[in-house]
């Protein structure tokens, strides 16, 4: 299974991935579980999260960008309320 990748967004790669077209989504601080039935890509514009998953652990903050591969099972922990905008490949 591929693991999350996360990045730091910049202006340029921003404006490439076209992230004011995507979805948006909020959360307030709360636990869940999740299962992506496609590939998201999201930008994280406020918040921070730990999404853990059975081989790993990770923190995503603002300003990341975060890619979630297709089948991928984990919990999500909100620490701090989300606002992210997403789009599936």
């Amino acid at each position: 299974m591929a693991s999350i990748k996360i990045e730091k967004a910049t202006p340029e790669k921003l404006k490439e991935l076209k992230v004011d077209s995507w979805n948006p989504w909020e959360c307030e601080p709360s636990t869940f579980d999740w299962e992506y039935s496609s590939e998201e890509v999201a930008y994280v514009k406020e918040g921070k999260v730990k999404v853990k998953t059975k081989n790993e652990e990770v923190e995503i903050n603002k300003g990341d960008i975060v890619t979630f591969p297709k089948g991928l099972k984990c919990t999500w922990n909100v620490i701090e309320a989300i606002r992210k905008v997403y789009t599936f490949k």
